[in-house]
């Protein structure tokens, strides 16, 4: 029941992670503003070149379809580390399918190209399942929680050396580290793990 369980959450964890993280933090990155004078360059390397508050950025496909938006109360970079820092942030995907993935943190740090995005504070991932066709049993909501979630978008890896919670519908498992490889298809939960299966409902 275990192995079945964690099959089935690796099928969810790649693109309810890294391709919600790389999309919208790349865009937020293509998409702000460059500095207004040459003099922003040699502001001191620990200090931000530019800033932007109450922000969303929005990502369309080739139709006009919608297919990532990253909001934020504010939004800082740092020339010397080539970073995006964001407060408050919330970063929305929906996938070809109309799967929508949602991120929250009180705070992400971001490199350039969003291959690296580390979220920090009430760090929250949700998938929403699709409406059930007929004769279709319901998906359950994926939910991926924790105080600090590592992802490396570019190598499909995901880790924390904090406490985890990873929820599916009414199951539940808790860890107090996570390491997740998407090209190994390993996902290793560390420390003091615990997990509760709901026993499935009769039609």
């Amino acid at each position: 029941m275990w192995r079945q369980t964690w099959d089935r959450l690796s099928l969810y964890l790649p693109v309810l992670l890294m391709g919600l993280l790389a999309l919208g933090t790349w865009w937020l990155v293509r998409n702000a503003p460059t500095p207004l004078s040459p003099a922003a360059a040699t502001a001191p390397g620990d200090e931000p070149d530019y800033t932007m508050r109450s922000f969303s950025v929005r990502h369309f496909d080739e139709s006009g379809r919608l297919q990532s938006e990253v909001r934020g109360e504010e939004a800082r970079h740092y020339p010397r580390t080539n970073t995006v820092e964001i407060d408050r942030v919330r970063m929305r995907s929906i996938g070809p399918d109309g799967r929508v993935t949602v991120a929250t943190a009180d705070r992400a740090l971001s490199n350039a190209d969003g291959s690296e995005v580390q979220l920090f504070g009430n760090a929250v991932v949700t998938r929403q399942p699709l409406p059930p066709r007929p004769g279709q049993t319901p998906q359950p909501v994926l939910e991926f929680r924790g105080e600090f979630l590592h992802a490396f978008t570019r190598a499909e890896r995901v880790t924390s050396d904090r406490p985890v919670v990873l929820t599916r519908g009414a199951d539940r498992f808790t860890a107090d580290r996570l390491e997740y490889d998407h090209v190994a298809q390993v996902l290793q939960l560390q420390g003091r793990v615990q997990g509760v299966l709901q026993p499935g409902r009769a039609r």
